[in-house]
């Protein structure tokens, strides 16, 4: 019985694409929202679908936008992607001009983000179709040479591109972090529009997953001294959030 309906729910999902919990409740009026949640649960597990604020997508769904790399690494610790996206979102203001990189915490952050007057640039391609549904938001998408992994783009002639733009606050999401390496990505081409954009914005706030501690890319884009905020979750060790308060940063 349990089984069927979870079937039915991710048949659901497939088909619409996205759904509120409250819309669920529709179908399944019989059923308490706890054990939705539950059911939900149980079919990201199986890697079916993504949990988001209030409700679900299909990673078919993603995958139609993003392709299935982006989609895998979309469902991988989407409890703490989720509330660091929550935390950066509060601190969007209006009126603001902000830089979003295409990672996936900035997805789920892109879902998070006020619908307010704000600028926003980015290099994310399914970064800028979350936001675009959006009605108060301006958005700029830059181009550039896409890197399929991340559904991004970069391109060396990016610095032509700032020198003419204007954004205060740059949010980005790391895909590696040690206190030595410092914040370092993939992509040499990625790495260097990061830098741009650090010099750029007046703040640089980085958000970042524990499951990113202690990992190395090829390639670093900041270190603690670049950044004005960390933005990450419940189990970021307290030893190194002493690390970046001793510098002055704000730990959230």
């Amino acid at each position: 019985m349990k089984r069927d309906r979870v079937e039915e729910i991710a048949e659901l999902l497939d088909k619409r694409g996205k759904l509120t919990l409250e819309q669920l409740d529709d179908y399944f009026p019989h059923v308490s929202q706890m054990t939705l949640r539950r059911d939900l649960y149980q079919l990201e597990q199986e890697g079916r679908i993504i949990r988001v604020r209030g409700g679900a997508m299909s990673v078919k769904e993603v995958q139609k936008v993003s392709g299935e790399p982006y989609a895998k690494k979309t469902a991988i610790h989407t409890d703490e992607k989720i509330k660091i996206a929550q935390k950066a979102a509060r601190l969007i203001d209006e009126n603001t001009s902000l830089f979003v990189d295409g990672g996936t915490t900035s997805l789920y952050l892109a879902k998070e983000m006020p619908d307010i007057n704000i600028h926003v640039f980015t290099n994310g391609l399914a970064v800028a179709i979350e936001i675009a549904q959006k009605k108060n938001v301006h958005l700029t998408m830059l181009g550039g040479q896409v890197m399929k992994d991340n559904l991004s783009t970069a391109s060396p002639v990016a610095k032509s591109y700032f020198d003419n733009t204007n954004f205060e606050l740059a949010i980005i999401s790391a895909s590696a972090f040690t206190p030595e390496n410092g914040f370092s990505c993939a992509s040499q081409v990625e790495a260097d529009l990061l830098k741009m954009t650090r010099k750029k914005a007046k703040s640089m706030y980085m958000m970042l997953d524990s499951s990113k501690i202690g990992k190395i890319m090829p390639y670093t884009f900041a270190r603690l001294e670049d950044i004005d905020v960390l933005i990450t979750d419940d189990n970021f060790p307290q030893d190194l959030k002493d690390k970046f308060t001793a510098r002055n940063i704000v730990v959230m």
